[in-house]
């Protein structure tokens, strides 16, 4: 399950979700595996103490250190206002909420878990402190959730990222769906305008802010305004939660953007200058002041207390600085609504105050939406969290762009997504290339997996292509380099083959026209990857009596993927900086190891040539490997060429 939100605006029977509608009366544990909250707002995590005290499941719940330490501040605020303020008869209690987050397992950024067969990987996501998108692959079939994110960096915050993980399903928020936002210097500009502006006549100015994200952005933007300015009217944020929250951004430094962090131990931004604790008493109080109260939506709490008591006023002004759900009283004042009913207790208000709406949302707009998307270059593409008109031009442009399916589903309605039949050939063991203990060059291992009724199988090259009636296609690259030694042609082609054994090991050949092939690569038992060809020119005059110059064309090939070209540019650039000092007869004779090497001699098995591949000495058995046992291969061979 990803997320377990509640309706914020919706009365008790609508506010949890319907978790009927999965279980069908039965045990929710048997439909889940693992549930991963994103984030601490509450309608992505509302619901978690109902979920877990309530319906009564017992599995794994995730999410990171900062969501689990805020999280239960938000749900027990929330839980005062619904039941003492709002008389609510079915919203979890106290000791409730402790058990639930006793439940939860944390989790750091970009820590990997695995559940059963579940693997889940933790990104960032910018929004806010400690908001995480969440990758998961069972198999071969993978999604990223999103959750809420940002895609423009903010004063405290850095942007989501996301690796190029390419999943079959790319679940994102779609908030702003056809918004494209401007500047936000412009933006903060213009907030910096207003605010002074109404404070400058002598009204009052009403922020409504979650008690975290935006209230933190917010106040370190206009703490900052008014140390500039000189100003001396009071800014006030709320009283209780909002400042417990500001003491979990002053620990969790880490989760901030660089700028934060650097300027962290010289001064913490979270340490206003001028901005003070609210306390209700302040409400009546006469001249300018700017006051920041949660919830950001005005459907509760502090924040519409306070606009129903200087909504009348026309000095006065309300700044929303961000998305409000249909049916809040921000949603409604934004619309245009000037005359409000409340029922409980009732009465009529009459909304004669400035409204302003500035998006210091964070939330990704349309452009950072494609813009993640693109990042991860998922399969599909599934639109959650959004408004359904702008769902589907969203849509649209996401199928025209990036040529990928995209859906947008209602609540309760089923999305079938198809994805590629796949075997499931978990090679979490990796085909390591071969580096026995007497060797310190590489091998590769050179073979095809074959998938044949619901077996995998791995053969040779020769095998597949005689088996299988298939030519093999090799491609090779060339570099030809002229150069001048006064090695002698014999001397010179030993220096040569010594060190590209050292190099490239067994899958060498050397041949040159005076000596012929070499015997290092040219056994039937294998195919060669690398070839050097040597072709010596007369004496060059000018050279020492005893060491006359002599030049070679020395063309050098290598295959394509098996070979890796900065490994056979270096041994090119060796060729011209070959040391020039005259060996002894005998050190190396027709490609044998010297003396010196010779204990290192390997001599290789039937298996290991048909397959191309060397052994560790323990494992070396030509059964194991003519039977196919991976185990074999286990721990030596770290790259498949396939």
């Amino acid at each position: 399950m990803l997320d377990c939100g509640m309706h914020m605006s919706a009365g008790d029977q609508k506010k949890f979700p319907d978790f009927e509608f999965i279980t069908q009366n039965g045990s929710l544990d048997d439909y889940l595996d693992v549930v991963l909250i994103s984030h601490f707002h509450l309608d992505h995590c509302g619901s978690l103490p109902y979920l877990t005290e309530v319906i009564g499941y017992k599995g794994p719940i995730y999410m990171t250190h900062p969501t689990k330490a805020i999280c239960p501040l938000l749900l027990e605020d929330f839980r005062k206002v619904a039941v003492e303020r709002q008389g609510s008869t079915t919203m979890f209690n106290s000791a409730q909420i402790q058990a639930c987050m006793a439940k939860v397992t944390a989790l750091g950024l970009y820590e990997c878990v695995t559940v059963g067969d579940i693997f889940i990987k933790v990104y960032y996501a910018g929004h806010v402190l400690g908001a995480a998108m969440f990758y998961v692959r069972v198999g071969n079939e993978s999604i990223v959730y999103t959750g809420d994110y940002n895609m423009t960096p903010d004063r405290h915050l850095g942007s989501a990222w996301l690796d190029r993980c390419r999943p079959d399903v790319f679940i994102t928020e779609s908030t702003y769906a056809t918004t494209i936002r401007d500047s936000k210097r412009i933006r903060e500009r213009e907030f910096l305008k207003k605010v002074h502006t109404a404070v400058a006549r002598g009204g009052k100015v009403l922020i409504p802010v979650f008690a975290l994200g935006r209230a933190q952005e917010l106040c370190i933007l206009l703490d900052s305004y008014w140390e500039r300015m000189g100003l001396s009217a009071p800014i006030y944020f709320s009283a209780g939660l909002t400042e417990k929250a500001t003491n979990y951004y002053k620990l969790f430094i880490t989760w901030m953007n660089e700028k934060v962090q650097k300027t962290f131990v010289e001064r913490n931004m979270f340490e206003y200058k001028n901005i003070r604790t609210f306390d209700r008493s302040y409400m009546d109080n006469p001249g300018p002041m700017v006051v920041f109260a949660s919830p950001g939506m005005l459907h509760a709490g502090l924040s519409l207390q306070l606009f129903k008591r200087w909504a009348s006023d026309p000095k006065n002004m309300v700044i929303m600085p961000g998305f409000c759900v249909s049916g809040t009283v921000g949603n409604k004042i934004l619309n245009g609504v000037k005359k409000l009913e409340f029922f409980n207790p009732k009465e009529t208000i009459e909304v004669k105050l400035d409204i302003e709406y500035l998006s210091f949302s964070a939330h990704a707009d349309a452009k950072g939406i494609m813009q993640l998307t693109r990042m991860c270059a998922p399969r599909h593409v599934l639109l959650v969290h959004g408004e359904g008109n702008k769902m589907g031009f969203l849509q649209r442009k996401v199928e025209k762009e990036y040529g990928v399916p995209c859906l947008y589903p209602a609540n309760a309605e089923t999305a079938v997504i198809p994805t590629p039949d796949i075997q499931n050939v978990l090679l979490e063991r990796n085909l390591m290339s071969v580096s026995p203990a007497s060797r310190s060059a590489s091998r590769v291992f050179d073979g095809l997996i074959v998938l044949e009724h619901d077996k995998m199988k791995i053969v040779s090259e020769r095998s597949a292509t005689s088996e299988y009636a298939v030519e093999a296609q090799r491609l090779w690259f060339t570099e030809t380099v002229t150069v001048t030694s006064t090695l002698s042609p014999s001397s010179y082609r030993r220096r040569l083959e010594r060190e590209l054994y050292k190099r490239f090991g067994d899958f060498v050949a050397v041949k040159d026209e005076d000596l012929g092939a070499s015997d290092l690569g040219t056994s039937s038992s294998h195919l060669s990857h690398i070839t050097v060809s040597i072709s010596p020119d007369d004496s060059l005059t000018g050279g020492p009596t005893e060491y006359p110059m002599v030049k070679y064309s020395v063309a050098v090939s290598w295959e394509d993927g098996l070979i890796d070209d900065e490994a056979a540019f270096l041994f090119v650039d060796y060729l011209a900086e070959m040391k020039e000092d005259h060996e002894e007869e005998g050190e190396i004779s027709g490609g044998a190891l010297s003396e010196e090497a010779s204990s290192d001699e390997y001599y290789v098995s039937d298996a290991e040539q048909e397959y191309g591949c060397l052994l560790p000495a323990n494992k070396r058995t030509a059964d194991s490997m003519a039977t196919l046992d991976l185990d074999c291969l286990d721990e030596t061979v770290s790259e498949l060429v396939i």
